[in-house]
């Protein structure tokens, strides 16, 4: 019998450790279950926010991207590719449910700005043509101006040539009136008054002749050189303003215009983003919370 008693004794105190393990188990269980209540409650919450604030940060980064080098339409689709990126991981999140007017807005954003990176784009391309009419525009003025210089050379050298024989004609001319008037008259030096008049008159005449050709010359030169420069003008004006449009043309493209319209799309897209968050915040039991 005392074996019996004594075989019994361990078998009952088994069965007491086991329900202590029992209970033990699903104390813990029971702990594991509200501690998975809580997270259900609070992690979705606060991740949804870190998603949120994530993915506006990732927009306005990408919104005030500058590309430094031209051509700058070789980033655009890389850009509108990182946009995508950005949107998808925010809307592919567990804790994040859109909807239809989120969505129809975020598709309006993007068609536009890519119409407007596509409007860009078409610059750029007007551009680099617009560059190779600048450069030949450039040198069509820099041989117009050269025709010009040489041709306003020639005719100051004719100009110089000529005033110069026809001032020398003037001097002969002043210093033979001089002697002329330094003569003296009387009956044994053979020069009658009335003669020496006489020939003061000649040479008074043909002084005056020679001044009035003078002035006559450097006139006909003056409106030789405003015929010239005219032509010049009517022939460099057109060019210039040709040049002028082209260089307007090639500067509009020579920075990332592209910045702005980036940039709005961005701040729309954040937009877009805030008034969905407002809208999810204002519906009970609805994910974004």
């Amino acid at each position: 019998m005392g074996y019996r008693q004594g075989a019994r004794g361990p078998r009952n105190s088994g069965r007491g450790r086991g329900r202590q393990r029992h209970e033990r188990a699903k104390a813990k269980k029971r702990k594991n279950q509200t501690s998975s209540v809580y997270l259900t409650e609070e992690t979705p919450a606060v991740t949804s926010k870190e998603i949120v604030d994530k993915t506006v940060s990732s927009l306005r980064n990408l919104g005030k991207q500058v590309f430094a080098l031209s051509p700058f339409s070789a980033h655009f689709d890389r850009w509108l590719t990182d946009i995508n990126v950005v949107l998808t991981e925010f809307e592919s999140s567990p804790y994040i449910n859109t909807d239809d007017y989120f969505t129809k807005e975020r598709a309006e954003i993007l068609s536009r700005v890519e119409l407007e990176l596509a409007e860009r784009k078409r610059m750029e391309s007007s551009a680099e043509e617009a560059v190779r009419q600048l450069s030949e525009s450039k040198s069509h003025l820099r041989q117009i101006e050269e025709e010009y210089g040489t041709e306003r050379k020639k005719l100051e050298g004719r100009k110089s040539s000529e005033i110069k024989r026809l001032t020398n004609n003037v001097d002969q001319l002043r210093e033979e009136l001089d002697a002329v008037s330094r003569m003296k008259t009387g009956i044994f030096r053979g020069l009658s008054k009335k003669a020496k008049a006489q020939k003061e008159a000649d040479a008074t005449k043909r002084l005056k002749q020679a001044e009035n050709e003078v002035a006559s010359t450097e006139q006909s030169f003056t409106r030789q050189q405003e015929k010239l420069k005219g032509e010049y003008e009517k022939k460099k004006q057109p060019v210039a303003s040709q040049i002028e449009e082209q260089q307007k043309e090639v500067d509009r493209t020579d920075v990332d215009g592209s910045l702005e319209s980036r940039m709005a799309a961005s701040e729309r897209l954040v937009d877009a983003l805030t008034r969905l968050v407002e809208r999810k915040g204002s519906q009970p039991n609805s994910k974004l919370d």
